[in-house]
C-alpha cells in the first residue's frame, strides 16, 4: 500500500511539472497557445465528422427512424475546418464576448452598488469598489489581445506549483500517514 501511494504521489509530481509547463507555455506563447487549442479543437470536430459521416453510410438502412448523422458529420467538419483555419478570429471573438459580459456583469454590480448605497447599506462601498474592478477588467480584457489565455495559464501554474508543493510534502510523509 505504501509503495502505491509514493507511485501515486510521484505521478502527481510529474502532472504538475507538466501543468506547470503548459501554464509557462500559456503566459510566454499565447498566441500560439491559441492556435495549437484551436487546431486541437479543429481536429477533434473533423474526426468526429468523418466517423459520424462514416456511421451513416455504413448504418445506411439499418435504422427505421430518420438519421441525422450525415447532417451531423457535415456540420461537424465544417466547424472543425473554420476552428482550424480561423483561430485568431475565433479566440477574438471568444475573448470579446467574455469581455463584454464581464463589462456588463460590472455595469449591474455598479448599478447595485447604488442601490444599496440609496438604502443606506453599509457595504456599498465594497461593491462599488468590486464593480468598478470588474469594469476595469472587462475593458482590459477588451483591448488587450491574448488576455484570456495568459490568465488561464497563470492559473495552471499557480495550481500546478500549489499541486507539486502539496504532492512532495504527500510522498515525503506517506510512511508516517500509514502508521
Amino acid at each position: 500500500m505504501k509503495d502505491f501511494l509514493k507511485k501515486s504521489g510521484w505521478v502527481d509530481i510529474l502532472v504538475s511539472i507538466i501543468f506547470a509547463i503548459i501554464g509557462i507555455f500559456m503566459i510566454v506563447k499565447t498566441d500560439l497557445a491559441v492556435k495549437i487549442i484551436s487546431y486541437i479543437l479543429g481536429g477533434m470536430f473533423i474526426v468526429i465528422g468523418i466517423f459520424k459521416s462514416a456511421d451513416y453510410f455504413l448504418s445506411k438502412g439499418k435504422y427505421d427512424f430518420y438519421n441525422y448523422d450525415l447532417f451531423y458529420g457535415i456540420i461537424a467538419i465544417a466547424i472543425g475546418l473554420v476552428t482550424i483555419f480561423c483561430s485568431g478570429l475565433i479566440g477574438t471573438m471568444f475573448r470579446i464576448m467574455i469581455a463584454i459580459w464581464i463589462i456588463y456583469s460590472g455595469l449591474m454590480r455598479l448599478t447595485l452598488s447604488l442601490k444599496l448605497h440609496t438604502a443606506q447599506i453599509d457595504i456599498w462601498k465594497i461593491s462599488l469598489i468590486m464593480s468598478i474592478i470588474m469594469i476595469i477588467g472587462g475593458v482590459y480584457m477588451l483591448l488587450q489581445g491574448g488576455t484570456l489565455i495568459l490568465t488561464i495559464g497563470i492559473i495552471m501554474l499557480v495550481y500546478s506549483i500549489i499541486d507539486l508543493i502539496e504532492s512532495v510534502i504527500f510522498v515525503k510523509y506517506v510512511d508516517k500517514l500509514l502508521d
